[in-house]
């Protein structure tokens, strides 16, 4: 990032707070995806893609936390993390439900938390997209 377009402090802080959330989550919930823990068997069976579809996903958070971490990345996994929570947001909402086997909302909430931080830092960040990111420089 070049020293003219550098965010100010308040924005410096504000992303890396939504990218270690973000990055926090999606990295705590691998386990279970990765190990295949009952809750995401049945998540991904009830969707239809168990298992190729739970371990797909769990990969995906994973490259995508990792790009959140990385300082120069963090613009692109910020659109992968908001990319995989719209498909858990979609699947909560048409075909899960906000509660899954009586968790009251927290995994629905997750995604929520994780889509909402991804987005921050994407809006602090869009001027290092690649190809897109020029358009958003100011003049």
């Amino acid at each position: 990032m070049d020293m003219m377009h550098s965010p100010s402090r308040t924005l410096t802080l504000t992303s890396w707070l939504c990218q270690l959330v973000a990055a926090g989550i999606l990295l705590q919930t691998l386990f279970f995806k990765f190990t295949a823990a009952p809750e995401s068997v049945y998540i991904f069976t009830t969707l239809g893609a168990e298992p190729v579809g739970r371990i797909a996903s769990g990969i995906a958070e994973l490259i995508a936390a990792i790009l959140l971490l990385v300082p120069a990345t963090a613009s692109l996994g910020a659109v992968l993390a908001m990319g995989v929570m719209a498909g858990a947001i979609v699947s909560h909402v048409t075909i899960l439900g906000i509660a899954v086997r009586g968790d009251g909302g927290l995994l629905f909430t997750l995604a929520i938390t994780v889509f909402v931080c991804a987005c921050a830092v994407l809006v602090i960040h869009r001027t290092e997209l690649p190809i897109v990111g020029p358009r958003f420089r100011a003049a």
